[in-house]
Formats: C-alpha cells, structure tokens, sequence
C-alpha cells in the first residue's frame, strides 16, 4: 500500500511548492491515479527559526507541532519539513507525533560521498550544529563560508522568500560554492530550501548536495516502501 506523504510546509512558500512539485515529478507515474496523495499544511504563521536559535524571536516549535499534528489528523503516513533550520527542533517535533518524520539533515548526510563539504545555510542552520554533529558522526569535515558569503546567504534567503527572482543569484552562489572549494571543501550541500531553488548548471566545479531533492526522493522512496 502506498502512503500518504505530509509536507509540514510554510517555511517559506516556495520552497513548499517546490517540494510539492519534485515530489511529482520524482514519482514513477503515467497517469493522475498513479501519483502520490500528499496532504500539506503550509503554516505561515510559524515564527522565524533562525531568529530563535540566535535568542533574537519566539520558538517556532509550538506552532511546528501543532502543525505536525495537523496532518497527522489529515492522514500523513510520514511527514518531510523541506526548512533545513527547523530540524533543531525535529526530535521534538517527532515526540509530539506517531507518524514518521524523515531527518532531511541525516538523509543529506548519508549521501555524501567526500570527506570534507561546505554548507551553505542559514545562520541558524550553522549556529544549531545540525549538519555539524551529522557530520562528525560520519567522518566528515565541514567548511563555512567567509564572513561576506555568509552574510550574502542570508540576504538572498530573505530577498527569495520576500519573492525575488531566483535565476538572478545563479552567478552569485556558483561564486560561493567555488570559493568553499578553494578553501578546500570537496562537495557542497545547499542547507537551505531558498537556495535550492536557484537553478544550477548541470555541472559545477564539486558535487552539491541538494537537501530538498534529497527530501524528495526520500519521502517517494518511503511512500511506494
């Protein structure tokens, strides 16, 4: 029997979509009966997660549980959270449910294939130590961008959720990911949901490693499982 896919969404809109879609799109269908059901609540009002991993605004985890519980009631057989930052609170969120949550993060993680990787994130993704701790348990190092490019990553996550066009920033991050190589990052993982939505080329100088397909393709496996 196949399952019904939850998506706890609204963090922010488009990356909502954009999981919606890969999802369709990763599915071995010809015909409308042979999609996946997907239920999705995308919740708006869900506070801003880096603000409270850095103390500077209220904790979303009331608002992602209640949300998680939502389609839980719906009918979700699992659950994806295509927000890389909100999985600081995702053993919380799983305590509060009985239906699965995929780890976006370990899924990222378990698929790299190098032994030292840049991540580029939010602040609050690279504060929590999300992928840090994933990572060690692994073997593998992690590399940050510089202060600028850090700083550049932050502004476009808000300039894309404020609704800027993503193909406008595709020179920009192909200059951050070759910079992470050059401080010697042999692959590279897109750690949050706005920057995977900035098409790529085909190929770039190192492997990226794009959590929001990685959560695509994880939530279609679990679902025909």
């Amino acid at each position: 029997m196949r399952k019904t896919i939850g998506i706890l969404g609204g963090m922010g809109p488009l990356a909502t979509v954009e999981l919606f879609r890969r999802i369709i799109a990763l599915t071995p269908a010809k015909r409308d009966q042979e999609h996946l059901r997907i239920v999705i609540d995308s919740n708006l009002q869900i506070p801003d997660r880096t603000a409270a991993i850095l103390g500077e605004g209220e904790s979303p985890l009331p608002m992602l549980i209640e949300t998680a519980r939502n389609l839980e009631k719906a009918g979700a057989d699992l659950i994806a959270i295509p927000c890389n930052t909100a999985h600081f609170y995702l053993s919380e969120i799983q305590s509060a449910v009985k239906v699965p949550i995929i780890d976006m993060i370990g899924e990222t993680v378990r698929r790299i294939e190098v032994g030292k990787v840049g991540l580029l994130a939010t602040e609050g993704t690279r504060r929590s130590g999300v992928y840090g701790h994933a990572c060690v348990a692994r073997g593998i190092d992690i590399i940050y961008p510089s202060a600028p490019d850090q700083k550049w990553i932050m502004e476009t996550i808000y300039a894309i959720k404020s609704g800027t066009a993503t193909d406008r920033f595709q020179n920009d991050i192909i200059g951050v990911i070759e910079r992470i190589r050059e401080a010697g990052a042999e692959g590279a993982i897109l750690g949050c949901t706005e920057l995977s939505l900035i098409p790529l080329p085909d190929k770039v100088s190192i492997p990226v490693y794009d959590a929001l397909t990685i959560l695509a393709k994880t939530a279609v496996e679990r679902a025909f499982s």
